[in-house]
């Protein structure tokens, strides 16, 4: 759910800190992800046998110039943000997305996507909704811009690829870390080759789900609405909210994906809370909404 803008290169110095000795191979194990996705991370590592309170926490938080990152006894990785540690944690959401359905879940009603759709996220975040998606069996692309944001998911993949029950899943996920402009520009680029060769790739939905303003979750009169968690309080601190021409920028190059393939109707997707205002101002062609979210469809 991070922003869409072109991050700078330079690379990220980041504090790892690991609670055993024992966990020297999963310290190993984040350096090769880093290395394979060609992430501009320099991780600091430390032993940190101490027990890691609220209290400790926050000391880190404060006296800490880079940011800082955490490898709990169960290999799960975390972000350390103000206090807070925030993870993907999608062992969390299993009861979600062994029951997920048009039913239960608005986001399966917007995009109607099946077991053969091809879904890109472009705003990845935390990658819940992501889990959601790829519940129905689809293939999804996850494009997250924020190199430490990127690699919280891959971390979080390789963990629960070593768990039985997820293994299916996990194969259904790819995480890139891009910006999204960038991936929808390359897409374009190998769609006008790949149509002349009758060799096309499909992309059926399109996933949006952009940061907006920390005031926007909730009415600024009656105080109705989603509060803000704390994974989107850390969001906030790596992101800003695009603007309205970035947001338009960002609609458009979607639907220009979705579009390239005349015989299927394509869809983009877009999540806003309920009280939002339109993406770019763009009126959809359909939405679905609860008390506190709203997604908004736009087909092509």
């Amino acid at each position: 759910m991070t922003n869409v803008k072109q991050i700078p290169t330079a690379h990220i110095n980041c504090q790892l800190f690991y609670v055993s000795e024992a966990q020297a191979g999963q310290v190993e194990n984040l350096k090769a992800l880093i290395a394979e996705h060609a992430l501009p991370i320099i991780l600091d590592i430390e032993l940190f046998p101490e027990k890691l309170n609220q209290k400790r926490r926050q000391q880190l938080s404060e006296t800490s110039t880079q940011p800082i990152l955490l490898l709990d006894d169960k290999d799960k990785l975390s972000w350390l943000s103000d206090g807070l540690s925030v993870a993907p944690e999608w062992d969390k959401l299993q009861r979600r997305v062994v029951s997920a359905g048009r039913k239960s879940e608005l986001l399966l009603q917007a995009a109607k996507i099946t077991s053969d759709s091809t879904v890109i996220d472009a705003t990845a975040g935390f990658g819940h909704d992501s889990l959601i998606l790829a519940s129905t069996g689809a293939q999804v692309t996850m494009l997250e811009q924020q190199p430490l944001m990127a690699l919280l998911l891959l971390a979080e993949q390789q963990r629960m690829r070593a768990l039985p029950n997820w293994q299916k899943l996990m194969s259904r996920l790819q995480i890139i870390n891009v910006d999204a402009l960038s991936y929808f520009a390359k897409l374009q680029a190998e769609s006008v080759n790949a149509i002349k060769e009758n060799d096309a790739k499909v992309v059926d939905v399109i996933y949006l789900d952009p940061m907006f303003p920390e005031d926007s979750y909730q009415d600024s009169k009656t105080g109705k609405g989603a509060k803000v968690g704390k994974h989107m309080q850390a969001l906030h601190q790596l992101a800003r909210p695009p603007t309205s021409e970035e947001e338009l920028q960002l609609l458009q190059s979607a639907q220009a994906v979705v579009s390239q393939h005349a015989q299927r109707q394509g869809r983009v997707v877009v999540k806003r809370p309920q009280l939002a205002p339109l993406l770019a101002n763009q009126q959809p062609s359909e939405s679905w909404h609860n008390e506190a979210v709203r997604f908004d469809g736009y087909f092509v």
